[in-house]
């Protein structure tokens, strides 16, 4: 799913509420994550709940991609992990890099409806991927 699906999947939404239960059920469909990764190596700081993601760099015919994986012991940061993992998983470090993630968020209307603490883990969680884009960059 790209930022255009994303977008227009929360257009269909009316309120904020529906919108938070639909964060809330993308955050129930995220994949299991390894409990050996939910370390403090993986775990994003800046968070006020738990957070952890993990990458893995995959060549392709077109290139190197980035697949994610994240979870949280939180419902509703599960839910934006899911969604930040829509926007960036199976993409090139450059696509990454070029993604206007947290502009995403504003036009999904998230990121007004965000406490302080969940606005600053979100852009923890965000700065953290665009950190594994960076290496994979360095790297190639």
């Amino acid at each position: 799913m790209n930022a255009d699906d994303l977008i227009a999947d929360f257009e269909f939404l009316d309120n904020w509420e529906d919108r938070y239960r639909h964060v809330i059920e993308l955050g129930k469909k995220l994949p299991p994550f390894p409990d050996a990764e939910r370390n403090e190596t993986n775990k994003v700081q800046g968070c006020a709940s738990q957070v952890w993601l993990i990458s893995d760099l995959k060549q392709t015919p077109a290139g190197t991609i980035i697949e994610f994986q994240g979870d949280s012991d939180a419902h509703i940061v599960r839910g934006l992990v899911a969604v930040l993992l829509h926007l960036v998983s199976g993409r090139s470090p450059k696509e990454i890099m070029e993604t206007d993630i947290l502009g995403v968020f504003r036009q999904i209307g998230l990121e007004g409806h965000l406490t302080p603490q969940r606005s600053n883990g979100l852009r923890s969680m965000v700065e953290r991927i665009r950190g594994h884009a960076r290496a994979a960059l360095a790297a190639a």
